[in-house]
């Protein structure tokens, strides 16, 4: 039986943040945290790399009959991730797609109003964007978000995340300039079996993290 890796997403940011500390010399590093689970991750990055902490909403499309399986994935933005293979063989039409991600939309719209208020979206082109989650199975909602993150020009676009299955790392090593992984096995079950303590978190937490990292905020 595999053992978790991980006290908590906080300890794998940790970890993780440990890994990057030999790029604290990246200019203008931007730390963007797929919510809700990414964020307390990529709160511990920035506050090691001395980066700028911002959000970019991503939400999975699936099936109702199989909610784990991702027919696509939508970003901020608009970008849109298809599984081409998933879609096929539930034989799902491209109206019936879009009727599935309309409340998803909804819901990226919402979380928007509740993380960001009236603030403006973080400046993307030319800077080293560091893309964060608490893992990677499919890699649908990643693929969404470096899709719109391309699509802004960044100097440098990074995806840094503690575990991710290991067929799935090897599509994002070509969509990304670069990918920090600290753990990627072959026997990859679920994201949350590599952690102790796996809670969901809320949007509370999420505008605590947010907090944390803002600058001038005082250390936790």
């Amino acid at each position: 039986m595999m053992h978790a890796r991980f006290l908590d997403r906080r300890d794998a940011g940790q970890a993780l943040a440990a890994s990057l500390a030999r790029h604290r010399g990246w200019q203008d590093p931007l730390v963007l945290a797929l919510p809700r689970g990414g964020v307390p991750v990529a709160v511990e990055i920035a506050t090691a790399l001395g980066a700028e902490l911002d959000v970019l909403g991503v939400r999975k499309v699936a099936h109702p009959s199989h909610p784990e399986l991702a027919l696509a994935a939508i970003a901020t933005g608009g970008a849109v991730a298809r599984n081409g293979a998933v879609i096929e063989a539930m034989g799902v039409d491209e109206a019936e797609l879009e009727a599935l991600a309309a409340p998803e939309r909804r819901e990226l719209a919402r979380r928007e109003r509740a993380y960001r208020g009236d603030k403006a979206p973080p400046r993307i082109a030319g800077r080293t964007v560091i893309v964060v989650d608490d893992g990677v199975a499919t890699g649908a909602t990643m693929f969404a978000a470096l899709a719109t993150l391309r699509a802004q020009s960044p100097g440098k676009l990074v995806v840094a995340v503690p575990v991710a299955a290991a067929d799935t790392l090897a599509v994002l090593q070509r969509a990304a300039d670069e990918v920090a992984c600290l753990h990627a096995p072959a026997d990859f079950m679920a994201v949350g079996a590599w952690y102790e303590d796996f809670p969901q978190v809320t949007d509370d937490e999420v505008r605590a993290c947010l907090r944390r990292a803002a600058p001038g905020a005082p250390p936790a």
